[in-house]
């Protein structure tokens, strides 16, 4: 004879609803997890290189005409971007001809673009100083990995354009 203690309650059984509940609650525990991840997804990084693939690729043929113009005219542009104490990032730029004389006149413009998102993107003017030397600054700059467009125009044309990834010390 088997003894059975007093406050021991006998489980309920597992019948078909039961099973559906379960059923039903996980899979909504999975999609509402799901939701949550694709409205940061989407929110922090839509995905959209260009606004219009159908027009930068009109413009392809273009750009590389100007690239080679670039290159043929062999220009030596040094440029130097620095986080300053108060947040605020200097950029500057030394522009040279392929003899090696200061080229003026210019209209030069910095980007400061975070990698993964548009949000944080900073443009300046940079305003030149002394002959073929341009400088600007940016405030509001995090430190981190940046990338730096810059490009020259004179008049209408765009003569000199360069990307490159900079790192900006804490």
């Amino acid at each position: 004879m088997a003894m059975t203690h007093p406050d021991m309650h006998s489980p309920k059984p597992l019948t078909g609803k039961r099973v559906l509940l379960y059923l039903v609650s996980f899979f909504a525990v999975i999609f509402a997890a799901n939701g949550v991840f694709l409205y940061f997804a989407l929110g922090t990084f839509p995905g959209v290189a260009v606004e219009s693939s159908y027009k930068a690729g009109q413009a392809y043929n273009e750009d590389i005409a100007a690239a080679k113009a670039q290159g043929a005219r062999a220009w030596d542009v040094a440029t130097h971007v620095e986080r300053l104490a108060d947040g605020s990032a200097e950029i500057s730029v030394n522009a040279l001809d392929k003899t090696g004389r200061p080229i003026s006149g210019l209209d030069f413009a910095a980007t400061l673009e975070r990698p993964a998102t548009e949000n944080l993107d900073k443009t300046v003017r940079l305003l030149e100083g002394e002959a073929g030397k341009y400088s600007g600054l940016i405030s509001g700059i995090d430190a981190g990995n940046w990338t730096l467009s810059l490009e020259a125009n004179s008049g209408s044309e765009r003569v000199f354009r360069s990307q490159n990834r900079v790192y900006l010390a804490q």
